[in-house]
């Protein structure tokens, strides 16, 4: 296999954390980007051969700090193959009437404003390197598509990365640039420990709810990455299968 490299965000936890140890075990160089460089070094302490992560502590929310990231990237690999645009955050679950601008503004700045910045900058990497293009994966949530009781500024960025993803989908086109988006429903990481408690329903009621290992969203990525640049999962859901979002629930 000739050497990958792949930059992801959020890789602190969770989700970003899966699937970066999912690269590096399928023979990736991986960038692990994230605002606490010692969960950051966590992740890398974890990895088959932690020789492969590359610790690089960034607020992607953060325009100069985004681009020295890909500066450092361009320095250390040469070269980028793959983004994983996962960074993501939320506001407190409050009626929107009582959500401070402050807390709006955060939600968009990472969620939405880091992903169009990591994504600009790997295009400009991916567009000048030789062999010229690569792939962007988003991550889009369930979100993209349902809210969740008191979730308008995470709901209304995970909406707009779907736009995010189909413009960066056809943009690339003409530099060999792949996007697609993952949608994941209920993969059990420490954000969705509460619902293993039980969370509310769009009709008031408390519920547990079903959750999923966040290995299965790990797989599915990788499958994406796995597939040639002449062929894209423009969206994909992964979900617990029984989690209440198709039909009634």
């Amino acid at each position: 296999m000739k050497p990958c490299f792949a930059l992801v965000t959020g890789a602190g936890s969770g989700i970003g954390r899966a699937v970066a140890l999912a690269l590096i075990g399928a023979g990736y160089q991986v960038a692990l980007v994230g605002r606490r460089e010692a969960a950051l070094q966590q992740t890398a302490a974890l990895a088959p051969t932690p020789e492969h992560a590359l610790v690089l502590p960034a607020d992607v929310s953060q325009p100069q700090q985004v681009q020295a990231l890909f500066e450092r990237v361009r320095a250390d690999f040469g070269r980028l193959d793959l983004l994983f645009n996962n960074a993501g955050i939320g506001a407190p679950a409050v009626p929107v009437d009582e959500l401070t601008y402050e807390q709006w503004r955060a939600v968009l700045d990472v969620n939405l404003s880091g992903s169009f910045l990591c994504a600009q900058a790997a295009f400009r990497l991916m567009k000048t390197q030789t062999p010229r293009g690569g792939r962007i994966i988003n991550n889009g949530s369930i979100s993209a598509h349902a809210p969740r009781p008191h979730s308008a500024p995470y709901t209304a960025t995970k909406h707009a990365i779907t736009g995010l993803t189909k413009s960066l989908a056809l943009d690339g086109r003409a530099h060999d640039i792949a996007c697609g988006q993952i949608d994941i429903g209920n993969a059990l990481t420490e954000m969705a420990q509460p619902m293993a408690r039980g969370i509310v329903q769009a009709n008031g009621s408390m519920a547990v709810e079903p959750t999923m290992d966040v290995d299965h969203v790990a797989s599915a990525v990788l499958y994406m990455a796995s597939l040639p640049l002449s062929a894209n999962v423009l969206n994909m859901t992964v979900m617990a299968t029984a989690m209440p979002f198709v039909g009634r629930g």
